[in-house]
């Protein structure tokens, strides 16, 4: 009898199990859903948010109103890091394409960083790095952030923009 049609049955069978398996994973930590409750926000995280609003209306910008479906994607993200340990813009478009749908964005901006102790040092990088500097500057009307610590006892930031 001739089982290679059945290897190939199973083999193939295992391949699409795994690889789902693997992929779902990712589509679920980062699938940009709004959460169910308030979140509570840290003085850090107020701090950045009043840091960058000065900054801002110091330059001539408006200052930015904070809007809680940004909250709920900077808290998605920022937990998504912490668990990959890495910082990322992994799924921006996703996030983007929530906001647009859910908070009628316009346009949306991200800034992420890892690894700075105070309100003070990550919005200071993010002013004199180029691109974050222009997301900060940017043509937004709402923002928010999330700053959390990984096991490793370092924060995680993502703050995002949107222009209403």
């Amino acid at each position: 009898m001739n089982n290679y049609p059945l290897k190939l049955l199973v083999l193939f069978c295992a391949l699409v199990l795994t690889s789902c398996s693997s992929n779902e994973s990712e589509i679920v930590d980062e699938t940009p859903t709004e959460v169910a409750t308030n979140i509570a926000e840290k003085s850090i995280e107020a701090d950045i948010l009043t840091l960058i609003n000065n900054y801002r209306v110091s330059n001539g910008f408006s200052s930015l109103s904070k809007l809680q479906t940004i909250k709920s994607q900077t808290h998605n993200h920022t937990n998504y890091m912490i668990e990959k340990e890495q910082v990322s813009h992994d799924f921006f478009y996703q996030r983007k394409e929530y906001l647009t749908k859910n908070a009628s964005a316009i346009s949306v901006g991200e800034n992420v960083a890892y690894g700075y102790s105070s309100a003070e040092s990550v919005v200071n990088a993010w002013i004199r790095s180029e691109g974050h500097k222009k997301n900060i500057e940017g043509n937004f009307t709402h923002f928010d952030v999330t700053a959390e610590k990984g096991a490793n006892g370092k924060w995680y930031f993502t703050n995002i923009f949107v222009k209403k």
